[in-house]
């Protein structure tokens, strides 16, 4: 065999480059809009209005990507908007004004050398389109957002955000003649439609209920995914006692919905199990039958969280920085997965796709942090399992405890009530309470008896017994961590060196089990650059180290500095 005498190759040879998985993204719209249709499409005038009563200076213009075509003239035309709403503005003032000259001076002499108001366009969204991406904003100091196109409405963090849904054009009397086609009158029926298409329906049901269609209700646009129907709120007749929460839950098994424009996957399966049924008219292409799709899915759903019951590794996936509550989830979910005696890694990478997540190995399975509807990866290419909050919680329920009716939900509020198996309130047997084992974190256990009473984890799909699936329950019930100065570097016992425990004990750091560092040892053929070599003369100095750590380039691209050097302007 030859010997190694130079580094390895790190670029990827062009034949085992990764296919990019991202879904190919068409543009919304064929043609270029007019100058009249941007104003009307992209709320203009409203936008404009808003900002100035808000009194924001600079403004961050999100765009999805199918829209980007369009940013340079809404930039165009808003900025025209904005700087004619100021104009009128300061002549109002001015003409009111007992000493309108002195006080333009005045307030000229006080106002800011740049006082006009800023717009950006953000080009790239760091997550998902639907999600407002306040990371970037706050990149360019934006004061608001502005979210055009569809969007999840789960409440932001940092920054306020004015949404317009850019309305498009319905045919109003085919969407009448679908209607009457699919229900019979005194069907129990509520009409909704995605946020583009929303503006249409107070008109649609006016129409209907004109024709004679009594029995059919509206819905209105709310910011919260958490209702019965996600950002939905029912218009009640005024004289119906449906008015309440409770009565909402209960009656909606009995109505059917009406829903213009293809449902997001994450709303299909939300719904299955809280109204009688839905029935979708597609606006661009034909839309494949629910009820078969959405048994399908959900019959893969429970098969993927099956997989994470005896998993020792999960990885925490950050889908989102923007959503209010996401921080306080992540710490729940780490507690939820450390008492079921498995260890969890947190991740942040930006938009999720499986090459991305195929390079972490060890992470037997995936569970998702974002909005309600990113947290759904629906993607069969993925080399894990991909579930949700709530479907995590399900799975580490246990066999024994584990009961699933059907319910599906994305949002955070089954973490946030501790409750999972189904929605806390409505009919169908109530959801098993989540109870964090504090036992599970103790290093001070006395004995062997909780992990002897544990009982035996099997995999469902290969019938094997798996010993490995509760490694943080067995660091802390069968091996005591020794001192890390008898088992690391001995003058420094803080180090945060590796280090290898007693024979069937997994590896620690800082005396944590940390089964990643386990798999690294023991699994990885590449362990980082540098491994393959060690100091001159063929041996590792005295603290394990492949060779003498120097001091590398720094700076910026227009010019980097080496060591000493003086930086370069």
């Amino acid at each position: 065999m030859t010997e190694q005498t130079a580094p390895p190759i790190l670029s990827t040879p062009e034949s085992n480059i990764f296919e990019d998985p991202t879904a190919e993204i068409k543009p919304d719209r064929d043609s270029k809009l007019s100058k009249q249709e941007i104003r009307d499409v992209y709320e203009i005038e409203r936008t404009a209005r808003e900002v100035i009563e808000g009194g924001w200076r600079r403004v961050a213009l999100q765009f999805p990507d199918g829209m980007l075509g369009d940013a340079p003239a809404v930039f165009e035309e808003l900025e025209k908007e904005l700087g004619l709403l100021e104009q009128r503005a300061g002549k109002r003032s001015n003409g009111s004004a007992e000493n309108g000259r002195e006080k333009l001076e005045t307030e000229v002499s006080t106002q800011p050398a740049d006082s006009k108001i800023r717009l950006a366009i953000l080009a790239d969204t760091s997550y998902g389109s639907c999600c407002v991406d306040e990371i970037a904003a706050e990149h360019v100091s934006a004061d608001v957002v502005v979210h055009y196109g569809r969007a999840c409405l789960s409440p932001t963090a940092r920054l306020p955000v004015i949404y317009v849904y850019t309305s498009r054009p319905l045919e109003l009397q085919t969407t009448i003649d679908a209607f009457e086609k699919e229900f019979e009158k005194g069907d129990k029926v509520i009409v909704m439609a995605d946020l583009t298409y929303h503006s249409h329906v107070p008109t649609l049901v006016k129409k209907l209920q004109e024709r004679g269609w009594n029995t059919i209700l509206e819905t209105e646009v709310i910011h919260n995914p958490t209702a019965s129907i996600p950002n939905r709120k029912i218009l009640w007749h005024s004289n119906s006692s449906e008015d309440t929460a409770e009565a909402e839950a209960l009656t909606l098994q009995s109505y059917q919905i009406f829903h213009i424009s293809s449902p997001p996957p994450a709303l299909l399966l939300t719904l299955n199990s809280r109204i009688a049924s839905l029935h979708i008219h597609p606006t661009t292409s034909a839309i494949p039958d629910f009820n078969t799709n959405t048994t399908r899915a959900l019959t893969r759903r429970y098969g993927l969280l099956t997989q994470l019951t005896t998993v020792p590794i999960i990885g925490i996936l950050i889908n989102t920085l923007s959503v209010s509550n996401y921080l306080s989830s992540i710490t729940t979910l780490r507690n939820l997965i450390l008492a079921a005696g498995k260890k969890s890694y947190t991740f942040v990478v930006g938009k999720v796709n499986i090459a991305k997540m195929a390079n972490f190995s060890e992470v037997g399975g995936w569970v998702v942090v974002g909005c309600w509807e990113s947290s759904l990866l629906e993607s069969r290419e993925f080399m894990r399992p991909v579930v949700t909050p709530f479907e995590l919680a399900l799975a580490l329920e246990g066999d024994g405890k584990r009961v699933w009716d059907g319910r599906w939900r994305g949002d955070f509020g089954v973490l946030e009530e501790g409750k999972v198996g189904g929605d806390e309130g409505k009919t169908g047997g109530e959801g098993a309470e989540i109870v964090y084992d504090e036992s599970a974190k103790s290093e001070d256990v006395e004995d062997d008896e909780e992990e002897d009473s544990l009982p035996p984890e099997f995999d469902l799909r290969t019938g094997r017994y798996v010993s490995n699936s509760r490694p943080m329950h067995s660091h802390s019930s069968n091996s005591k961590p020794s001192n890390p100065s008898t088992t690391s570097n001995p003058a420094n016992p803080t180090s945060t060196t590796l280090a290898r425990r007693a024979k069937l004990d997994i590896a620690t750091v800082n005396g944590t089990a940390s089964p990643g560092a386990e798999y690294l040892r023991n699994t990885r053929t590449w362990q980082g650059l540098g491994s393959d070599f060690r100091a001159e003369g063929g041996e590792e100095d005295g603290n394990g180290n492949a060779g003498t750590v120097e001091e590398g380039r720094r700076g910026v691209a227009r010019g980097y500095v080496v060591g000493d050097e003086e930086e370069r302007t």
